[in-house]
């Protein structure tokens, strides 16, 4: 039976996130400001949120680099969602991890977006192939267009050169592990959502329809989850404010915590 995500449930939780949105770190300071978590002795929990930083190229808008789109609030908020709507004991803290991390393995499951600026070293390829093939589980998101894809399955294609991307079928258990969903919904950032109710456009570029994608190990397991023309972060992000859209921020909340759970289960 689905589990219900009232209106009433989602302004509680607006309302009790007491979160501020703080500069995203650099990533050539992220040594210093980007550390493990740390927790008192004796105290852990069954699930971290890790966010994959990447190199790549950046624009001067993006001075710490298009990894730390929507970060840290994103990842707050959606692990004060997880945490009240599911019975995962989850570590309520954010945290980035660079792919060449010798800890990277703690983390089995990993987040990162806007990977149509990806760039990949040769040390962050091996690194992030061996993850994948030990167990880790990549969740992308938010990217657009058919230029984004391109330059993202060239990275992958070189990370996992003997898999390919598919498209993830309607009764595969990512859409069915906690919350049953029907559809591939498209969910815009905030400037397009506020519009979205007055008939206004939701995708970015040429990204007019919305994906669910994957790559699956070799005993059917999916390593790799790709959300291609969709931006479920920004949604996470701006689930407090007013003039976002429920039926987006809802959405994008119940396809996160399936993929946390399905990720923690298979």
């Amino acid at each position: 039976m689905k589990p219900a995500l009232s209106l009433h449930r989602l302004i509680l939780l607006c309302l009790s996130l007491a979160l501020g949105t703080a500069m995203p770190a650099t990533a050539q300071d992220s040594a210093e400001t980007v550390q493990p978590p740390t927790e008192p002795p004796g105290n852990s929990h069954e699930f971290y949120f890790a966010r994959g930083i990447y190199s790549g190229e950046f624009d001067d808008y993006d001075e710490g680099g298009r990894w730390a789109i929507d970060y840290p609030k994103a990842d707050r908020q959606f692990l004060v969602a997880l945490e009240r709507l599911s019975l995962v004991d989850a570590y309520d803290e954010d945290h980035a991890i660079e792919l060449t991390d010798p800890g990277l393995r703690r983390f089995p499951f990993l987040y990162t977006v806007e990977v149509g600026s990806m760039s990949l070293s040769e040390a962050e390829t091996l690194a992030l192939r061996n993850y994948l093939l030990a167990g880790g589980f990549l969740v992308i998101d938010d990217f657009w267009g058919s230029w984004a894809w391109q330059e993202f399955s060239a990275q992958m294609q070189k990370v996992l050169p003997d898999h390919t991307i598919v498209e993830i079928p309607p009764e595969h258990p990512v859409f069915h592990v906690f919350y049953n969903i029907d559809e591939v919904v498209q969910v815009p950032n905030l400037r397009l959502g506020w519009g979205a109710d007055a008939g206004g456009p939701t995708h970015e570029y040429d990204g007019f329809t919305p994906h669910l994608r994957g790559i699956f190990d070799d005993d059917g397991r999916l390593m790799v989850l790709i959300n291609w023309n969709t931006d479920l972060g920004d949604a996470w992000e701006w689930a407090d404010h007013p003039r976002y859209p429920l039926r987006f921020s809802t959405y994008a909340l119940e396809m996160g915590i399936n993929f946390v759970i399905y990720g923690m289960t298979h």
